[in-house]
């Protein structure tokens, strides 16, 4: 059965997901160390995890797997549920998989030495847009579709 989990601290999409998810017919984890309000909605769960660094990402990595969709902006996390077999999606949009995640690690790892060498350097790119936002939208209904396909339902 498919499972969407959401990487839901810092995630800007929730009701995005949400909406397709139930759409679907589908469970919605939202994972996070608290501070998130639960949703009405009988296909969300709310999961708390202990507060510390990281506690979020490792619930999520152990417990997702084939079929299952994962919402996270967390390179090392995306990388992790991919190769435990789920379907990663970032908040823009942009799906990760076995053909991309090693770039976008590689990526991810050039930038913050970057910063670490240079502390004048400020930023962290551009801002999150209603593009952004359409196109995760997208996204996430043809991974969710996929996702359910090989999931057998």
């Amino acid at each position: 059965m498919t499972r969407v989990f959401i990487d839901a601290d810092a995630c800007p999409v929730k009701a995005e997901a949400e909406r397709v998810a139930t759409r679907h017919g589908v469970k919605m984890l939202l994972v996070s160390n608290g501070g998130i309000r639960p949703s009405a909605n009988p296909l969300v769960e709310s999961v708390f995890v202990a507060s510390g660094p990281d506690e979020a990402d490792k619930w999520i990595a152990e417990a997702c797997g084939p079929g299952d969709v994962v919402v996270t902006g967390d390179i090392p996390l995306a990388a992790k549920c991919v190769a435990a077999g789920a379907r990663v999606i970032k908040h823009n949009g942009e799906e990760l998989g076995a053909a991309n995640i090693g770039m976008a690690l590689a990526t991810r790892d050039l930038m913050q030495d970057l910063r670490s060498a240079d502390p004048f350097r400020q930023g962290g790119g551009r801002p999150f847009s209603k593009a952004d936002r359409s196109r995760f939208l997208d996204v996430m209904d043809r991974v969710v579709r996929a996702a359910k396909a090989q999931a057998g339902g």
